[in-house]
């Protein structure tokens, strides 16, 4: 580790979408870390990479030559294809480097607890990015919630949903199992685990999982019924079908309930190369996309009030990530969490594909 002054050194495994748009960027943007190393074998990609992050940035063709420099490093962040994530996972902790992974971690359950059990032998952290816990209207949502002002939640509506009737191919469509690919463990694992955070553990999993797209080779409609052990139901929908789209979240409670249209907009900033920076407006909505809170109303004829969206803020992830590291603060999102949201994606693939419900 360098000294308490200097920043922590950071690795990144891969610069394809997750690594370009989400880790680099926010990494960079981060007080206290610095991106070291960058992973990729790709000119173009290296080339995008010095010219997004400077000439002092450093280059590897596999993650093995950040092992070799393991003293030079203070953490390495896995944003490459899914089923390389529990290998090079463990070889970093084997060689002394906490982690960030970009989800789904593991392509089990089981996978993630063992990592967990390694990382906590080792005394090492092990992250799991989970950026939509740092949505806005998750955020909304959760001041909702502790507000009181829905009373008691019966029904967790929350759709993730695209139209996309062309499939654009590679691994993240791919029918291929050792891929990890598909809706219910891309999306999925967004959704399951903001579930899982404001409503707790799942007792039982229902699900519904399709094909619908000529071409696609995983599923890219899928529907998540979670009973969480509180009574709570989450009703999850993930497409890449949907022609019309659905609210982003329908909370129904005994009070009133909240209703919210449109994605969060710091994907798209930072697909369109903007970044976050200290004292700068970031992860602001405008008032026509507020959500709308009420009782026996339509919010599309203007039903409810409209309820500030709390901005969204994917900077605090590895803020709070360089605070684990420095101060010992907590992990944002430890592994185990990871794991749970996993026994779910597990129980939602056996559910539809033997017609039933399983129980946790």
């Amino acid at each position: 580790m360098t000294g308490t002054s200097a920043p922590l050194r950071v690795g990144l495994v891969g610069y394809g979408l997750a690594g370009s748009v989400f880790h680099a960027p926010l990494i960079a943007a981060t007080e206290g870390l610095a991106l070291d190393t960058v992973v990729t074998s790709n000119p173009e990609r290296q080339a995008q990479a010095r010219a997004e992050h400077g000439d002092a940035l450093r280059f590897a063709a596999s993650p093995d030559e950040l092992w070799q420099r393991a003293d030079e490093l203070d953490l390495i962040v896995i944003a490459s294809p899914n089923k390389t994530h529990v290998p090079i996972a463990t070889a970093a902790l084997k060689a002394g480097l906490p982690v960030v992974v970009d989800k789904p971690v593991a392509g089990t359950a089981a996978e993630a607890r063992d990592l967990a059990a390694l990382a906590d032998e080792r005394g090492l952290l092990l992250s799991v990015f989970q950026n939509r816990r740092w949505d806005n209207d998750f955020l909304t949502l959760q001041k909702l919630l502790a507000d009181g002002e829905l009373g008691d939640v019966w029904r967790f509506e929350s759709r993730f949903e695209r139209w996309r009737p062309q499939p654009k191919g590679g691994w993240r469509e791919s029918g291929n199992p050792e891929e990890i690919g598909g809706l219910l463990y891309d999306l999925g694992s967004h959704v399951v685990d903001q579930a899982l955070v404001l409503f707790g553990p799942a007792a039982a999993v229902y699900a519904e999982s399709d094909v619908r797209r000529p071409g696609a080779g995983a599923d890219d409609d899928t529907f998540i019924a979670i009973t969480h052990a509180n009574g709570v139901r989450s009703h999850l929908y993930v497409s890449a079908t949907t022609a019309q789209l659905g609210p982003r979240f329908r909370v129904l409670g005994s009070q009133a309930g909240y209703v919210k249209y449109g994605l969060d907009p710091q994907e798209a900033a930072l697909r369109d190369g903007k970044r976050p920076a200290a004292g700068e407006p970031w992860g602001v909505e405008g008032e026509s996309m507020w959500g709308r809170v009420g009782s026996g109303e339509s919010p599309l004829t203007g039903g409810g009030r409209p309820l500030a969206t709390v901005d969204g803020d994917y900077p605090a992830y590895y803020a709070a990530v360089a605070a684990a590291l420095r101060d010992g603060a907590p992990n944002p999102v430890p592994a185990t969490q990871a794991a749970a949201a996993l026994d779910v994606l597990e129980a939602a693939r056996r559910s539809a594909r033997d017609g039933v419900t399983v129980t946790l």
